[in-house]
């Protein structure tokens, strides 16, 4: 069974994840076109970082940033051995959770084109495209999504 909790980007596991997700963007995409935060910047006030667990094993993470009237999607990333076990939904569903409990109207995301799963993931949790938001230009590798929260 899927676990979410708050996690810290540090820890050996998270920081693998990190890792394997920072090395597929920099394989994927150019370095302007990677908006990844580092780890120290996941550690930072206005992050809310979680982990997925199955047992003693992290599958997965993602981060909340808390922006002015939204919040941003981070690091969302699940290990290739974990997609398919609910693990993507369940940090969806933490993020949203944790959006609605700092008050924020709208999440808002920024993701690479060729990441298809990611869409597939994101439309099935109600998220809509949008234009570019933040401190984002439109670029040819971008794709801006945001679901406004009940």
């Amino acid at each position: 069974m899927i676990a979410v909790e708050p996690g810290d980007p540090r820890h050996p596991q998270a920081l693998a994840l990190l890792q394997a997700s920072h090395a597929l963007m920099q394989e994927l995409f150019e370095p302007e076109e990677n908006h990844f935060l580092s780890v120290d910047q996941l550690c930072g006030d206005e992050i809310r970082f979680f982990t997925a667990r199955d047992g003693d094993a992290i599958v997965g993470c993602a981060a909340l940033a808390l922006r002015d009237g939204y919040g941003e999607i981070k690091s969302m990333f699940v290990a290739e051995s974990a997609r398919g076990t609910g693990a993507a939904d369940a940090l969806m569903r933490m993020l949203e959770d944790e959006a609605r409990a700092a008050g924020l109207p709208w999440l808002k995301l920024e993701t690479g084109d060729l990441l298809h799963a990611a869409h597939k993931l994101y439309a099935r949790h109600g998220f809509e495209t949008c234009g570019p938001f933040g401190g984002y230009e439109a670029n040819s590798s971008s794709v801006f999504m945001q679901k406004q929260l009940p």
